[in-house]
């Protein structure tokens, strides 16, 4: 008996081991890039040819001065950043959960019609209808300004469906019959039941949707190309993209840092929720 004790701790320890040997080879290749980009911003172009570096480097503000130099107004990269990420996250994460909440909470004619459609476009590719999208902004007058980046936004059928798995999982009809009874409007229930209840979903696919509102890149460029006005960073940080070997890399990897920092402070902030947002979601009583 001792011995066959001894023999199954012994395999546990070693499968723990593995386990633990595994996930921290997952965290080094899914932090390393990211480490590295931040190391690189503080290195000049010479020590980034040297070869990678594990401590950081000295030229930081030599950096930053060379990103002015260019001519790079990062700030205004930020703002517009700023304005299209929020925005869009707001009307994507508020409309998005509204109409989950119909789905789930009424009923009526083609119901089940209406969430097939919106599976099916969650099968459609995005840069689909780009050029489409692109004509269509064109005879509206409405190139060249936030307004196409920003409320297209509240059309989001992925995210849509999550929160509609998710309602189903976590919200009480009873609760809702109760605040009906109680004389409270359609409208106000949700804002006041519905939307707290969905919280933690709410922060994970906001979250998603922020990240890639902030990284988009293909839209801006074809939408907002006209205007460097309004440029977002990642359409800013294109302009630094120069002849092979006349690049300032320490100022390209600056820069690109600088586009990551807000991703890693919202993340940093809300990262609680998604586990719970996500896990909660997944359970259908």
């Amino acid at each position: 008996m001792t011995q066959n004790a001894n023999s199954y701790l012994i395999k546990r320890w070693i499968i723990k081991a593995l386990c633990y040997l595994f996930f921290i080879v997952l965290f080094v290749i899914c932090i390393g890039p990211v480490y590295m980009l931040l190391i690189n911003a503080t290195r000049n172009t010479v020590q980034i040819h040297g070869g990678p570096s594990l401590l950081p480097g000295t030229s930081f503000f030599e950096n930053w001065r060379s990103l002015s130099a260019l001519g790079i107004d990062v700030w205004l990269g930020i703002r517009n950043s700023s304005i299209v990420a929020f925005s869009s996250t707001f009307l994507t994460v508020y409309f998005s959960l509204l109409t989950a909440y119909a789905v789930v909470v009424y009923n009526f004619r083609f119901k089940k019609a209406l969430f097939v459609f919106v599976l099916a476009m969650t099968m459609i590719p995005a840069n689909l209808y780009l050029i489409g999208f692109f004509q269509y902004m064109h005879t509206l007058g409405l190139l060249n300004t936030f307004i196409p980046l920003i409320v297209p936004a509240i059309a989001a059928p992925a995210t849509v469906f999550f929160f509609k798995q998710y309602l189903e999982g976590s919200l009480s009809m009873d609760l809702i019959q109760a605040a009906r009874i109680d004389g409270a409007s359609e409208f106000g229930i949700f804002n006041r039941i519905g939307l707290p209840l969905a919280a933690p979903g709410a922060f994970t696919m906001g979250i998603f949707s922020f990240v890639t509102a902030w990284n988009s890149f293909m839209g801006p460029l074809f939408l907002l190309g006209g205007n460097q006005d309004l440029h977002t960073l990642p359409l800013i940080m294109m302009r630094m993209q120069g002849d092979t070997y006349q690049r300032d890399l320490g100022a390209i990897y600056f820069g690109m840092a600088i586009t990551l920092i807000p991703i890693i402070i919202v993340y940093a902030i809300f990262s609680k929720y998604i586990v719970s947002g996500i896990a909660l979601g997944a359970v259908k009583e």
